[in-house]
């Protein structure tokens, strides 16, 4: 989706944002209007234009419901896991700059995401973490102002169709509004992703529901919807990204060191993110058969750290690596999680229907493998990281 939304204005950027926050928990709206009726047929990119086009809104504020079915039975502790893994209700607000907050509410406490313009923040209430970060800052510019062509619509769908299987736009009903539904299916490597689906309002262009299928299913795994939604300012306290007293924070940041002269500068390759760690960097060339294609500093928790990417697209490997105990866990709190050996270090490892996240210790060191691929690939790729 990010070919269709550089080429769009801010409203083609917000429909499709909502798609990529389903792809790591977040989503959309839906009306509190009681009408089943459907719109009038139309080609996706003419339901597009229109969406692109619509008239303005000033905000949204929604109640939402988020469904997960990711993780394997008996993996979730009863009653205490955060809603961001087990499915809830919850609430979201929109601004209409692209500034939003989602919460997810349940008896173990609440889960954040938000996103103030700047920086965003991802808070579970269950284990008192929060993840923070840097936005990429946009410039104002003609391609986020004014009204968006046919013509431009159309180039951005040929372009996105060259990686992307598109549906047309489907007349759908959703939350009792009249929407379109497009859906999407990656054509080369796309991991464990089968499609994603995505419908929005056919008169305002806003996103009421997003959702994401894997390989050879027909129910989404996770989806996101609302049960109730309201057009207008949404008030600047919601959106601030400051995470809560006594959250343990974990700075995701790869432009945390500063130069001679103050300014944040990244540290990137094997050898610049070596000089800044206190522990001994694994990073082959190659894992799991994928070349590797990044290495980047993080800070996280007290300490430094390193981000390895490994291949391209939907089907990469990453690794995390830090310090044992800099504010890192073996797994995911909460979770009971098959173990696996990793040449005499015992591991967790996480499969889900989308992807398999693997943990394990050795040395000092605290490894964490995250990956769109089948258990098999990310063992294989933790056994390499010599």
């Amino acid at each position: 989706m990010r070919r269709l939304r550089t080429a769009s204005t801010r409203r083609l950027a917000t429909i499709v944002a909502v798609l990529v926050a389903a792809v790591a928990g977040a989503g959309i709206a839906q009306a509190a209007l009681t009408t089943s009726s459907k719109p009038e047929p139309k080609p996706l990119d003419r339901a597009l234009h229109d969406a692109v086009n619509a008239p303005p809104v000033k905000g949204v504020t929604a109640r939402i419901e988020f469904t997960n079915h990711l993780l394997p039975a008996g993996s979730l502790p009863q009653g205490s896991a955060s809603p961001a893994l087990t499915g809830a209700t919850g609430r979201l607000w929109l601004a209409d700059d692209g500034r939003l907050r989602l919460e997810l509410q349940s008896a173990a406490g609440d889960a954040q995401i938000v996103a103030d313009g700047k920086r965003f923040m991802v808070y579970d209430a269950a284990t008192q973490q929060a993840f923070t970060g840097p936005l990429a800052q946009r410039t104002p510019g003609k391609h986020t102002q004014g009204r968006m062509s046919l013509g431009g619509i159309q180039a951005a769908l040929a372009q996105l169709g060259q990686a992307w299987t598109l549906s047309g736009a489907t007349p759908s009903n959703t939350a009792g509004r009249q929407s379109y539904t497009v859906r999407l299916a990656p054509k080369d490597d796309g991991g464990l992703l089968g499609a994603a689906e995505l419908a929005w309002d056919a008169a305002r262009g806003v996103p009421l529901r997003a959702a994401i299928f894997a390989q050879g299913e027909t129910d989404p795994v996770l989806e996101l919807e609302a049960t109730d939604i309201a057009y207008g300012p949404v008030a600047a306290g919601r959106l601030d990204a400051t995470p809560p007293k006594g959250a343990r924070v974990t700075e995701l940041n790869p432009a945390f060191k500063r130069d001679a002269q103050g300014k944040l500068i990244t540290v990137e390759g094997a050898d610049d993110v070596q000089a800044e760690l206190g522990f001994k960097l694994a990073a082959p060339k190659a894992l799991a058969g994928l070349p590797r294609t990044a290495v980047r500093l993080i800070k996280t928790g007290e300490g430094n750290g390193a981000l390895l990417t490994y291949g391209r697209g939907l089907g990469q490997i990453l690794v995390l690596q830090t310090r044992a105990g800099a504010g890192t866990a073996t797994a995911p709190s909460g979770l009971t999680l098959p173990q696996v050996n990793i040449d005499g270090a015992t591991g967790s490892e996480l499969a889900t229907a989308l992807g398999t996240m693997l943990t394990f210790r050795r040395d000092g060191v605290q490894y964490t493998v995250v990956g769109s691929v089948p258990p098999i690939a990310a063992e294989n790729a933790a056994r390499g990281l010599k």
